[in-house]
């Protein structure tokens, strides 16, 4: 075979592969390929590229799940919050019919977003005190070492305030906080709240105490309505200072701690003269607090103690 025909072969060889791999490119119409479409991202922040895999498909309608659409293939998004998010791709062929895929995204999340569930949260994030309690789960002197109380279990055994103290209300009540800032508490059927016992003592005479059960640890449940409208207010790396009847100075410092406060007396957790808590440990799941309580006579409104507890997140 000459070589002028040994060329032109492995044209026509060169062509029917071009011709056999354009018929099986994605998208295409040939009716040996079914429809299918899946999805595929890879994220940077909160910048997403997502890719249609898709086949025999005319075209494409991509929720990112923010209130932004596309009709591109392969769209890239970039979210202006962090949180959780569903994307869709509904990808349609020339018959008219369609497939919907979607993926889950976890995007740049903050301790913000895990304590209030994102922006795409509308119901916001309900927490409660864990009956379950953790290793780290104990009270403390309201000093800057935190030291353990002598008289208390260390760490406090799961659903103490219930089987011990018979207060199990207080694994009952919710606090629920909303990405904007807004914030809502839910006592229950008792309408009472976890509580300081001097606190209660000192603000209603006594007269606000529901269950003195845990009087012996200066706690309480005493009557509380929340607030509508409340807000809270949380700083990542804060200067935390509060009043302290253990520490020589009268004061007691955390410094660059993760706090929360609230408007008017809201509070979480644990009701008494101080409501800013510290944020010791947040995730998606559960979050342990550090709570102040004054419980002795002779400091009223002074700390002498400090609740760590952990609470966990309401599905």
């Amino acid at each position: 075979m000459t070589k002028k025909n040994l060329i032109l072969l492995y044209g026509v060889l060169f062509s029917m592969m071009l011709s056999l791999s354009s018929c099986s490119s994605d998208d295409s119409s040939s009716s040996d390929i079914p429809f299918t479409a899946d999805i595929f991202q890879s994220t940077v922040g909160k910048k997403v590229a997502f890719q249609g895999l898709t086949n025999n498909a005319t075209s494409w309608t991509w929720d990112f799940g923010d209130g932004a659409t596309s009709s591109e293939k392969n769209p890239v998004h970039v979210y202006s919050d962090g949180g959780y998010y569903t994307a869709k791709l509904t990808a349609t062929s020339a018959d008219g019919s369609s497939i919907t895929k979607e993926v889950n995204l976890a995007l740049d999340i903050t301790p913000y977003v895990l304590l209030t569930g994102g922006a795409t949260a509308e119901s916001g994030k309900t927490w409660r005190i864990s009956s379950g309690s953790s290793a780290n789960d104990y009270f403390a002197f309201a000093n800057a070492e935190l030291t353990p109380f002598p008289g208390a279990p260390n760490p406090l055994p799961a659903g103490i305030f219930g089987s011990g103290l018979g207060m199990g209300e207080i694994y009952e009540d919710e606090f629920t906080f909303y990405f904007d800032g807004g914030y809502a508490h839910d006592v229950k059927a008792d309408g009472a709240a976890f509580s300081g016992y001097l606190y209660q003592y000192v603000t209603t005479g006594g007269a606000g105490i529901v269950n003195g059960g845990g009087v012996d640890f200066g706690l309480c449940t005493g009557v509380f309505v929340p607030e509508s409208g409340s807000t809270f207010t949380y700083v990542e790396s804060d200067n935390f200072e509060t009043s302290s009847a253990i520490e020589p100075s009268g004061k007691v410092s955390f410094n660059g701690v993760s706090t929360l406060s609230f408007s008017g007396s809201e509070f979480i957790g644990l009701l008494d003269f101080e409501r800013r808590v510290i944020i010791q440990n947040i995730t998606d799941k559960s979050m342990r607090l550090i709570m102040f309580l004054a419980a002795s006579q002779d400091a009223i409104g002074i700390n002498t103690n400090a609740v760590i507890l952990t609470f966990e997140a309401v599905e």
